[in-house]
């Protein structure tokens, strides 16, 4: 067995410090969810071994959040972020199918302009994106809520890339043997985007998952608030309920942090084929 050389453990120990660096908040952030709400903050300073180790651990955070309408705002941030990914796939997929493979008039300027679409920030048109909204009567609706999400310029333009690196020599054999485009996008673009497609939903769910001043916007109603919202409303003017916010970021973070996980391989190769030519 070849031996550790100096240079290569001190990588190591490097390479682990800074791991260490980036998990140390979140596992603040899981004790602080634990923690009764008055030692939240006591042993910050000064610092020592209480600030890490919790001496008392309690289940009140959790309980006090889902017994109240957190329960009712994940539910919809579930349902919007699934409907997003869901059609959002179909409308992404074959609008990068289209600028990667089929030749019409004013290509490049379709997509100079989605290219530009996704390095506008959305703050900047939420108020006139709202009037629109309103204009349908999709004010505290899940239609109102999913309708911005499901064009996404960065999942098409990635799914693009990815449809650019199959060999033109497949679909020229498919177009002989008398398929059309749909059925060459359905039957063989399609099976080999599986990486680039998942990729894609993972944008998809977190610009969902994580939105805040949209559906602030669009759904201010009880029943129609999503999570992110429910939990910025645990503070208000007169009022801040650590213990609550703590529990409920903990589990915001958790949802998307095991789906990324568990689809690491596919989005990294996704996103290294994304430069690949023909």
């Amino acid at each position: 067995m070849d031996r550790i050389t100096p240079r290569q453990a001190l990588r190591m120990v490097v390479i682990a410090a800074t791991a260490l660096c980036f998990l140390m908040p979140l596992y603040w952030l899981t004790i602080s969810a634990l923690r009764p709400e008055a030692d939240i903050f006591r042993f910050l300073n000064p610092f020592g071994p209480w600030t890490l180790i919790p001496n008392q651990l309690t289940a009140d955070n959790i309980v006090g959040l889902w017994s109240g309408s957190f329960s009712r705002a994940i539910v919809n941030s579930i349902v919007v972020a699934l409907v997003t990914v869901i059609a959002g796939l179909m409308v992404c997929a074959s609008a990068a199918f289209a600028l990667a493979v089929i030749e019409f008039p004013g290509r490049g300027v379709v997509f100079t302009t989605m290219i530009v679409s996704f390095l506008i920030p959305f703050d900047a048109i939420a108020v006139p994106l709202y009037s629109i909204m309103r204009g349908f009567n999709l004010q505290n609706s899940y239609a109102g809520l999913v309708l911005p999400g499901i064009g996404n310029g960065l999942a098409v333009f990635l799914l693009r890339q990815f449809f650019q690196g199959i060999p033109k020599e497949l679909r020229e054999a498919a177009m002989v043997d008398g398929m059309g485009w749909f059925r060459i996008f359905w039957s063989i673009y399609l099976p080999l985007s599986r990486p680039a497609l998942v990729s894609a939903a993972l944008i998809m769910f977190i610009f969902q998952w994580q939105a805040y001043l949209w559906p602030l916007l669009i759904a201010p109603s009880n029943d129609m608030k999503v999570a992110a919202v429910a939990l910025a409303q645990f503070s208000s003017a007169y009022n801040v309920s650590f213990g609550l916010i703590f529990a409920g970021a903990a589990f915001l973070s958790l949802i998307p942090m095991l789906i990324f996980v568990f689809f690491q391989q596919y989005f990294t190769s996704s996103v290294a084929a994304t430069g690949s030519k023909e």
